[in-house]
């Protein structure tokens, strides 16, 4: 990839993962290209880089669109990360360093901080967050697990269930990160196994019930002769428009 598409692909996956762009929005390769400040040549590899991500999906007209995902879509992402994420806790307890559990607890004091703002902030919050599961990637010492739970970790999926997050969500969060701290500085696999299960299990449900909240929103504004919204497609495990 030559380092206007690294470029490309940089600005406009930090475009989509900010939130910026709406679920099942249509995009244009010149849209992207103002975005990014590059050629539209540039652009089109790395939006063929995103859509192996599956952060972007063509419908059949070939139109360009931002990911969304069903329930189904969301729930398998989620048993995946939580497969993943569960083994890695398991490899990082055993692996561990003094240093590297004060580490985590340097991070999730600053994560603690975001929440402690008269207003939480979701950035600084979702910065430490990343930095914790990273840094227990890390202590696992497997880069073929750090390469599968990239995609993963970093979908919009996760960044909406931040935001959809209630301060008591933020605290448990918080909670479980030191317990998964405790766990790593007993050196004890099955403890931090089942703290990172439970973990990642609280963040489907409190993301599946707003997503469900939002499609019965929407549902409830659609015309009837929509049947309650615009018909989608799947398409390799994401949703995206039925435009021809």
């Amino acid at each position: 990839m030559s380092r206007a598409s690294e470029q490309a692909y940089a600005k406009i996956r930090a475009h989509l993962l900010s939130g910026a762009l709406k679920p099942s929005e249509q995009l244009t390769e010149d849209q992207l290209a103002h975005i990014t400040g590059v050629s539209r040549t540039p652009v089109r590899e790395a939006v063929r880089r995103l859509e192996d991500e599956l952060l972007l999906v063509r419908s059949e007209s070939k139109r360009l669109f931002v990911a969304d995902w069903s329930r189904d879509d969301i729930e398998e992402m989620f048993t995946l990360r939580q497969m993943l994420e569960c083994h890695a806790a398991e490899r990082a307890a055993r692996r561990m360093t003094r240093g590297q559990v004060a580490q985590m607890e340097t991070i999730n004091a600053a994560l603690k901080a975001a929440i402690e703002q008269p207003a939480p902030d979701v950035a600084q919050f979702l910065e430490a967050n990343r930095s914790f599961h990273d840094a227990i990637i890390e202590a696992a010492a497997s880069p073929r697990l750090g390469q599968m739970l990239a995609r993963l970790v970093e979908a919009p999926v996760v960044l909406r269930t931040a935001r959809t997050y209630s301060l008591e969500d933020l605290w448990q969060s918080a909670r479980d990160h030191d317990e998964l701290i405790a766990a790593f500085a007993a050196r004890d696999p099955e403890w931090a196994r089942a703290v990172m299960g439970s973990h990642l299990r609280r963040a489907f449900h409190t993301f599946a019930q707003t997503v469900s909240a939002a499609s019965s929103t929407a549902g409830s504004t659609a015309s009837p002769d929509k049947g309650g919204s615009d018909a989608n497609q799947r398409c390799i495990g994401a949703r995206v428009p039925a435009h021809r």
